[in-house]
């Protein structure tokens, strides 16, 4: 019955649709080092581990990125694009920064030490965006899966400080769009999903000092939408 409803409706129709594929409200997943243990350092990040890590690489390699560009890689996790990236830039060009240090201990076990001594990635472990504390600053940064667990505010923190570290550059950053604002939980949580209008990215960007393009759909599995956020 409430199908027909909304049906008819088209309004309605546009407020309740959510990304099919997203996270859920309620996850099971345990949030933090307890939810690592329970699942995993591959399936905490969200595994689909071989499909989503190459995605990643295959789309900033498309979008200009060579080894010769420093990459940050923001929440990187347990580096299931990492591993692709730090193959593909020059030895230092990868920067990786994550909260949790088991997952970047896991992320350094996947790469493994001899690619890991011949490529030299730095990881910054920090759970409020501490930038400044990389040896170098990069050009391209990356947000796979972090603003879709995120509310508003400690989107637009990490926004602005990527900004004011970066200079010039990319920030690409993926989120869960919906077609009106939703009432977000206001706690981040690993596993939970955040939903956001495209005008409501782009007004996050601009308060931060970006320059904002909607990229949208760029193949992710469980439909979460790209945007490009540029210093020119």
């Amino acid at each position: 019955m409430l199908s027909k409803i909304i049906k008819r409706i088209p309004l309605l129709r546009r407020i309740v649709r959510k990304p099919q594929g997203g996270a859920e409200q309620s996850p099971s997943i345990l949030h933090g080092p307890k939810g690592i243990e329970q699942v995993g350092h591959r399936q905490y990040v969200g595994g689909r581990w071989d499909e989503i890590g190459e995605l990643q690489y295959s789309f900033l390699t498309s979008q200009g990125l060579t080894c010769d560009d420093v990459l940050c890689d923001v929440a990187c996790g347990s580096l299931r694009g990492g591993v692709h990236f730090i193959k593909h830039l020059n030895a230092g060009n990868y920067l990786g920064i994550e909260k949790e240090q088991q997952l970047l201990e896991a992320g350094k076990s996947e790469v493994g030490e001899k690619l890991w001594s011949e490529k030299q990635p730095e990881l910054v472990c920090s759970d409020s965006f501490e930038f400044t504390r990389f040896s170098r600053t990069a050009n391209w940064a990356l947000a796979q899966s972090l603003f879709t667990h995120l509310p508003e505010g400690i989107i637009i923190d990490c926004l602005e400080k990527l900004r004011a570290w970066m200079g010039d550059g990319v920030f690409y950053a993926t989120f869960f769009e919906c077609d009106e604002p939703q009432e977000n939980p206001e706690t981040p949580h690993d596993h939970g999903g955040w939903y956001y209008t495209r005008e409501q990215m782009e007004t996050f960007g601009r308060k931060a000092g970006w320059k904002c393009q909607y990229v949208g759909d760029w193949k992710h599995p469980r439909n979460q939408q790209m945007m490009r956020y540029s210093t020119s």
